[in-house]
Parts: C-alpha cells; structure tokens; sequence
C-alpha cells in the first residue's frame, strides 16, 4: 500500500517536508490542505514570503525525487482552524502528519494519528555558542550572530561570525529549541508566553525569549544564561550585614542596573533563608532561578488576578523573593503582602539605591514607607555596592529650619557608618527627598567662611556644626 503523508504549514515554512523528500525518507503521495494553501496566500499578501519560498523548495524537491503532491480540502475553510481541519484530514486519510509544530504533534498523537515530527539540522546549536564565559546570545535577522563574553558588570559584545542571519535560518532554530523544550516540559523547560508574536520559556539553564514582526521590527531571538550561582558567603559580607538579613530585615530591595547580578544576589539570599529552614517562595517571569527544590517557583504571568495574593497569604512562607518587580500590579503585590507581615525580597532595576526607595515611596504614604522596606542592597558588577536601612523619626527635615516645622521624616542610612543619606518628608502635598550630604556641605560652607574669617582675629574661635545644631 501506498504511503500517504499530510503536511501541514510549519512543515512548508521550515522546509522539513522538502529535506525528508531530498533526505529519501518520505516516499508515496503529499498531500497538501488547501486551507494551508490559503494561509500561505494570505502571508505572501503581508509581504511575509517565508512559507511561499517553502513551498517553491517543496515543489521542486517533489519534482526531482518523483514524489506526487495532492491538494485536498474545500478551499472555503477558514484558515483561522487550519490546525484542526489538518488533524481531521490526517485521520479521514489515515495519512502521517508531518509538522514542526509541537502542540500540533501532540494533539494529533493523543488521538491516535501517526506523526513525524523531524526537523533540518539546525544553522547552529546554542550549546555550543555557550563556552565558560558566555552570558549570553543575540540573533537577530540580518545581523551577525553576536554574544556578550565576561561577567556581570565587566562584559564585551562580540560578533562570533561575519554571515548576517535571515528569518529561516532563526525560524528553524527556535523550532529545535521548542522541540526540546515541549518534551521536558514541568522538568527542564517552562513556557512564560506562548503568543504568535513573543515566546518566553525556560530551558534548562537558558532563558529564551523568541519575538517577530509586528511586535519587533525583525525576528530576534536573545538566550540568556546565568554564569554564576554563588552562595551569600561568596560575597564576603560584613558580620553585621549577615546579621541584619538574618534577624532584623523584611522588607529587602535589591536594586541595581540590568546586568549587575541582582538575580544572583537574590537566588543565593533564598537558598540561605532556606538553610535557615524557613519556608521560602519565589514570584518570577520567567522562572529562571536555579533553586532546591523546596523552594516553590511561581510563575507570575501564568497566573490570573489575585491568585498570587491568595496562595501566598494561604501558603504562609516566610520570606517571598519577588524576581522583579516591574508594573504597578507587581508593586501593589509587594505592599500587599509585606503588610500582611511576609518576608520580602523584591529585586528592582534603579540606577541609584534612592531611585529604588522613590519608586515604591510613590506608591504609599511616606509614614508607613519604614514598614514595607527596612534594606535596600544596590549591587554594582556583580557585588554588593552600598547597604542602605530605613528609619522613621520625627524631626526639623534637612532644609528646613523652624522647630515648628517637625514632622515625620524617612531618615535613609548607609548601615555601615550609620551615616544619613537622604531625608524624605511631605510639605504641603508634595513629597520631598533630600540629599543630606548635600545639603550640610551647602551650609557648612558659609559656617566654614564664616569660621576661618573670625580665627583670624580670634584664634581660639570655633564653630561646631551637630545635626541641626549650630554652637
């Protein structure tokens, strides 16, 4: 009996039904849908030629190894359930499905169609662009593959070829590296977003993030490794910052620049909390943190409204490192659940550690500020750069003068000198951050002149400047 194939339009774009023809492994009758062939009219129409230019390469290879191509199908089908018209048509026919699609592959398996899911060898594997010091690598169509060599904080970007890509070659290689990934699924693989435009998975150490037109305006694809899992000791803290994480901070930010190894920071504070034997969550988009696993990994963007909220208050963990905080729901979140009293450790981009506290300050009355952040940790090149605390008090605010005009005041400290840095206060309905450095080399400088003008006449003369004391 003759063998029947079905092919359906991943199959056509990524030329995988023309190389199992040239390859000698598919032989007997091709059958094509006519809802494919419309599909692929509609995209040529769009000025996308990938999946005609398939076709043309389908029919010449056809051509050469005297296989017979059928159209089938009533070319009045919407294209829209060009997936499940295949499917059905494979099973009507007995016929093979061949596809590069793995949702198609496995919805037709599951109901007892055969399918050969096979691919062309891919233009290059990810694996092996990844030597030691790779952080990680950009492809995108019409420029050269390039990868950034070094470490966070110190790092290159580095043309490892002098051949631009073009959509085909970049179309075929995210196909390998979801084909992988849908076969350790809930193992080794995660999949963040699955739309026809963005794709962001997990795949064991890598983070894949997949976009094409419109959304972009080429197709790129980014992987991204982590290079280094350190423990909280790597980072050579002082005895007094241990203790403060141990026993006294809560409501922990860990801030920084893209790239300066906040994640890192933050995934061995985790492991530490849990050699502590404290129950410890995370939130992340993706989940790309390398754990144990008795620390639950939630996915944020799987997830639908408030259900986070609720299963971590449920759950009760004791600490919840939030991986990162961007939109004004992740900041909601954050509050929320530092005030029901759970251990947080948000990771935050800010090019200074007070860009951090302001984005969060923006959010809630500056009184209750203390109570939701008591650390920030700014890390710079992959260390720990400055440690600022929180405190409230009431007082004169930097700037101002009049004893009548104390007031709560956020006093932000470097922990390790004890030293203030910023002041933050509301007068009238604005709130205020003050510099205190500054602000006192602002009026210490008068003060000085002041003082050096008078020692000359009288040499015993000095003017001690205290807080908001002049004597």
């Amino acid at each position: 009996m003759e063998d029947i194939w079905l092919v359906d339009l991943s199959a056509i774009q990524l030329k995988s039904a023309s190389y199992l023809v040239r390859e000698g492994l598919l032989r007997g009758r091709l059958i094509i849908h006519r809802a494919i062939l419309m599909e692929i009219e509609k995209q040529a129409s769009q000025g996308d030629t990938l999946a005609i230019r398939g076709l043309e390469e389908l029919e010449k290879a056809c051509r050469s190894c005297n296989v017979e191509i059928i159209y089938t199908g009533s070319s009045g089908e919407s294209v829209e359930n060009d997936r499940l018209s295949i499917i059905d048509e494979a099973k009507k026919l007995d016929a093979t499905l061949i596809t590069c699609d793995p949702t198609t592959a496995k919805l037709a398996e599951s109901i007892g169609i055969r399918v050969l899911y096979e691919l062309p060898p891919p233009p290059l594997k990810i694996d092996d662009l990844f030597s030691e010091d790779i952080m990680s690598v950009h492809l995108k169509e019409g420029l050269p593959p390039r990868v950034k060599r070094g470490v966070p904080g110190k790092w290159r970007l580095q043309e490892i070829s002098d051949k631009p890509m073009n959509r085909e070659e970049l179309e075929l290689l995210i196909a390998h590296l979801l084909k992988e990934a849908y076969t350790f699924f809930g193992i080794n693989a995660f999949l963040e977003i699955d739309k026809s435009n963005v794709k962001i998975f997990q795949l064991r150490d890598y983070r894949v993030v997949v976009t094409r037109p419109p959304f972009s305006d080429g197709f790129e694809l980014t992987v991204v490794r982590p290079i280094l899992k350190k423990n909280l000791g790597d980072y050579n803290l002082p005895l007094e910052v241990v203790e403060r994480l141990e026993s006294h901070a809560e409501g922990i930010l860990i801030a920084g620049p893209p790239g300066m190894g906040k994640s890192t920071f933050a995934q061995s504070l985790a492991e530490y909390y849990r050699q502590m034997n404290k129950i410890v969550k995370t939130i992340e988009s993706p989940r790309d943190l390398h754990l144990s696993p008795d620390i639950t990994q939630y996915s944020k963007s799987s997830s639908k409204e408030d259900e986070l909220h609720d299963v971590l208050l449920l759950s009760r963990p004791d600490y919840t490192i939030f991986d990162e905080i961007r939109s004004s729901e992740d900041f909601d979140l954050f509050i929320d659940l530092r005030f029901a009293g759970i251990g947080m450790v948000g990771v935050i981009h800010a090019t200074t550690p007070i860009d951090a506290i302001q984005r969060i300050a923006n959010k809630v009355d500056v009184g209750v500020l203390p109570s939701i952040i008591d650390t920030v940790i700014f890390m710079d090149k992959g260390e720990v750069s400055e440690i600022y605390t929180l405190e409230m008090a009431v007082k004169v605010p930097s700037g101002l003068k009049k004893a009548d005009l104390a007031r709560p005041t956020v006093i932000v400290k470097d922990f390790l000198s004890g030293e203030p840095k910023y002041e933050l206060y509301v007068f009238g309905e604005r709130t205020f951050v003050v510099p205190v450095k500054k602000f006192r080399e602002e009026v210490s400088t008068p003060m000085r002149q002041m003082s050096n003008f008078l020692h000359k006449y009288i040499p015993e003369f000095r003017i001690e400047e205290d807080e908001d004391t002049i004597r």
